[in-house]
């Protein structure tokens, strides 16, 4: 293998692949057409059998439990995807100046736009959206950077055109007409320079289709409840869902036989989980009431919210790749529940984050030696991203 453009840095070093000699052990051709040629970002493993990918992702998820949060940890075998391509529910593209085209960034070089043909893992359903939109990317406002397309779980289909600036725009239903005539039913959204969105056209009760949702649904659901099952028998039980989105964690945990307290920043995703449970209600006929008692969902930053909760007995907390914030493990230290089920989709947070509960060098394992706040009983690494080097893992821990 060849290298180029090499790039030395105290602790690593970068450099890109200007010819590769002999394919290496597991090496494939990639199947995207923008994998190679245009540098596609969005994958970083697509050269790669999916056996290896999940061979790697494993040791990544090892490497930073015992570099990163200095644990002794046997890590098992990643849990594959369903299907491996076609899996996103959301795609997010880049609008080159002037509207000439859009797409996704080449690799580190968030200033140029390649226009998109197909994207392999995103699902059939929104490359027959983005082919019908394609044509029609003139009617976006001039200021227009951004195009979201989403996929609901109902089959719904959103395209959320997010601008730069603030001057109105009323070409939605123009929009919306050009894609039907192309023979696809969208919802059309817009949201201006920090401002919330609205639906130009389509269905005015559609689900927010900015509200933060795992993009691989159908693994989504398995981790969720592989996660919420791993805390045992939660029966008469208080229980904590950090960082709740949606709320479906909430729901399952309530139905299981646990009180609920859920936290999250997006008021939209907590009105929206509200709804969801009046439908499902509804649909069962079991109540007319907006939320049974032992669910309370709290709006706000968990840092903020957690003094204000009452103590739990088991928590699930699901935060963004940042992780938790130091505030959020010293209060989980404190309150000390009897299991904690802590679900990351990154590997090096999520490390950081297990030394301070576990205790920095201490053994992370069940029976291992040393007194620690807490111990990890079980790890679980799942491909909720195959063919990039993201990572989901669920982790619990017992007082």
């Amino acid at each position: 293998m060849e290298l180029t453009g090499l790039r030395m840095h105290a602790r690593f070093a970068r450099a890109r692949i200007a010819h590769v000699v002999e394919p290496g052990p597991g090496r494939i051709e990639p199947r995207c057409r923008h994998y190679l040629p245009d540098e596609c970002g969005g994958c970083q493993l697509q050269h790669l059998g999916y056996d290896g990918q999940l061979a790697l992702k494993r040791e990544i998820v090892a490497d930073a439990l015992e570099r990163i949060g200095r644990l002794q940890v046997v890590v098992p075998p990643v849990i594959p995807a369903p299907d491996p391509w076609g899996y996103r529910s959301r795609i997010t593209l880049a609008i080159a100046p002037g509207r000439r085209h859009a797409g996704f960034h080449p690799l580190d070089q968030a200033g140029r736009v390649f226009p998109l043909q197909q994207c392999e893992i995103a699902a059939p359903a929104l490359m027959r959206l983005w082919e019908a939109l394609r044509p029609a990317l003139h009617l976006l406002p001039p200021d227009a950077e951004q195009l979201l397309l989403r996929l609901d779980r109902s089959g719904g289909l959103h395209a959320v055109i997010r601008s730069a600036g603030t001057e109105a725009w009323s070409g939605g239903r123009r929009l919306a007409e050009s894609t039907h005539a192309r023979g696809v039913v969208v919802t059309v959204w817009w949201q201006p320079a920090q401002g919330a969105p609205r639906v130009m056209a389509g269905d005015r009760e559609a689900f927010p289709a900015t509200v933060f949702e795992q993009i691989h649904p159908a693994l989504a659901d398995r981790i969720r409840a592989d996660a919420s099952e791993s805390l045992g028998d939660v029966r008469n039980m208080h229980a904590w869902d950090l960082y709740a989105g949606i709320g479906e964690t909430t729901d399952h945990l309530f139905r299981l036989g646990a009180t609920v307290e859920s936290v999250e920043l997006d008021r939209r995703a907590v009105e929206a989980g509200e709804r969801r449970w009046r439908e499902a209600a509804r649909e069962r006929e079991e109540s007319q009431r907006p939320e049974p008692a032992g669910i309370v969902r709290h709006v706000g930053r968990v840092e903020e919210m957690l003094s204000l909760l009452h103590d739990p007995g088991a928590v699930i907390a699901n935060p963004p790749r940042a992780g938790m914030e130091e505030a959020v493990t010293r209060e989980l230290l404190r309150r000390r529940p009897r299991c904690i089920v802590y679900v990351s989709c990154d590997p090096a947070t999520l490390a950081r984050d297990l030394g301070r509960l576990c205790g920095a060098g201490a053994q992370g394992v069940s029976g291992g030696s040393g007194e620690t706040p807490y111990r990890i009983t079980a790890v679980q690494p799942y491909d909720l991203f195959p063919q990039t080097a993201h990572i989901e893992t669920v982790v619990r821990l017992e007082a």
